[in-house]
């Protein structure tokens, strides 16, 4: 959790948003939803916090995500190839089989929930990116794993959408 706050700090989110003014801002939220870590739980309460339309940051926050998870799911080969070169070549790099970290959350999911409860679970536990990545290293189809992540992306987007406008509402924040 560090390491995402860190990255939020470091990306600037809110600062860029705030500085941006129309379809940028939208735009912006398309992109930083589209990075892995970062992702919706992040995006969409620092924009609606700055006064964003809840509807519209929903919409583009969650085409911005899914958007980087299909192209996972289209390239997920070349990308695993290319995992599993750069770690063949890096001995301090725990290997596939070493189970630390977000890895090994999404493979325990996997084991107990399959699919559906990986997808789910995702946004929280491991970000949806790793969790699909995970989901066709373990042999899911494509159009499975794509499905299964864009219900649980729509799921998540409109939880957290309401949540914020509800939850700064209440703080007083919008």
């Amino acid at each position: 959790m560090i390491a995402e706050l860190s990255l939020v700090v470091d990306l600037g989110i809110g600062e860029s948003l705030s500085e941006a003014s129309g379809i940028v801002q939208y735009l912006l939220v398309f992109i930083f939803a589209a990075i892995p870590w970062v992702e919706i739980l992040v995006v969409i309460p620092i924009a609606i916090g700055l006064g964003l339309n809840p509807f519209f940051v929903g919409i583009f926050a969650f085409v911005g995500n899914i958007a980087t998870v299909y192209l996972l799911i289209i390239f997920h080969r070349r990308i695993a190839t290319w995992w599993a070169e750069r770690k063949s070549r890096d001995p301090d790099k725990p290997t596939e089989n070493d189970d630390t970290g977000r890895s090994s959350r999404a493979r325990q999911l996997w084991k107990k929930y399959g699919i559906a409860g990986l997808a789910l679970a995702a946004p929280i536990v491991t970000g949806v990116h790793l969790a699909a990545f995970i989901a066709m290293l373990a042999g899911s189809r494509g159009r499975v794993v794509g499905w299964w992540m864009t219900v649980s992306m729509a799921i998540w987007t409109v939880v957290i959408v309401i949540g914020s406008i509800y939850g700064l509402g209440f703080l007083g924040i919008i």
